[in-house]
């Protein structure tokens, strides 16, 4: 391949899932009615929470910045492919591009670091009740979420500050519906080992540690429960962690099955689908979990939407 000065770049195409120009209007329709549930799903979990004074507890405020990661997310992602099916015009600018890996990277992160907070926020609730306003007071839940802020903002300054070390070849070419830190890795024609060596240890460091916090928590908690001697008690203390409990399953789930897919097949088309599950699905399906398992957001969105107080 023909090398070419990373100045010169201008733009990157976006191939899409498809190439059939039959299956685009299917996608458009499909990626819309994902995109707008998302968006509402989390919209009305916010103003839920926000609106009714007996979820103005820490578990609901990191429970709604949660919903603005998700909505966050998928504005990233799923607008620039809409409008890149309707103008049938598959090109994205460099610096657009970039932006698409810093932003998707900033708020995949700030979801793994909340869900970290969240299930300390349980553990403390759980083993700490009656200290629990007290340990997990405004200051502290504020700053453990502008400390995951800080820290997902450094993750992908630092990848997009490896990224522009690279020179590009004369094929930009993203098998991807949005720009994926590995395919744009992947499409340059410069040495890549350091970008790689990064993705790997800082990644399994940053992901790995809230996880490792996650599943000591819940170990804690199982451990807890299985030492209680009354079936409503144990009933109780599962209930709430119950809606956590899931959509940690479903995000570290989803973001597992996409890296075991990754690994295993060289399919671009099956990658970018494997992607679309990690970086649509669960954002999307987030909302439905907490507010069919939880029933004071049950409580507090059928106040929001039917104005029935709540009893």
């Amino acid at each position: 391949m023909e090398p070419t000065n990373q100045t010169v770049v201008s733009e990157f195409l976006l191939l899409g899932l498809t190439s059939d120009p039959a299956l685009q209007p299917f996608i458009f329709s499909l990626f819309l009615f994902m995109y707008l549930v998302t968006i509402l799903g989390n919209l009305l979990i916010m103003l839920a929470v926000s609106s009714d004074p007996h979820l103005h507890t820490p578990m609901y405020f990191f429970l709604s910045n949660l919903s603005l990661a998700d909505i966050c997310m998928g504005t990233t992602t799923i607008p620039k492919m809409l409008v890149n099916i309707q103008a049938q015009d598959q090109s994205i600018i460099y610096t657009g591009c970039l932006s698409h890996v810093c932003f998707v990277l900033i708020f995949g992160g700030l979801e793994n670091c909340v869900l970290a907070v969240m299930a300390y926020d349980r553990y403390v609730a759980i083993f700490h009740p009656l200290r629990y306003m007290a340990i997990m007071n405004p200051y502290l839940c504020v700053l453990l979420l502008l400390v995951s802020l800080l820290i997902s903002i450094a993750f992908g300054l630092l990848h997009i500050l490896m990224i522009l070390q690279l020179s590009f070849c004369t094929t930009l070419k993203i098998p991807h519906f949005f720009c994926d830190l590995v395919q744009v890795i992947d499409i340059a024609c410069s040495d890549t080992l350091v970008n790689n060596l990064l993705i790997y240890s800082v990644g399994n460091i940053f992901f790995g540690v809230p996880l490792s916090g996650i599943i000591f928590s819940y170990s804690q908690i199982v451990s807890s429960i299985l030492r209680m001697p009354s079936g409503g008690g144990r009933a109780k203390v599962f209930s709430t962690c119950r809606s956590h409990l899931s959509v940690v399953s479903l995000f570290y789930g989803i973001g597992f099955g996409v890296y075991l897919s990754s690994s295993v097949t060289d399919s671009s088309i099956k990658n970018a689908v494997a992607s679309v599950m990690y970086s649509v699905v669960p954002q999307m399906l987030n909302p439905f979990i907490y507010s069919l398992r939880n029933r004071e957001m049950k409580g507090a969105l059928r106040h929001l939407i039917t104005g029935i107080p709540l009893l």
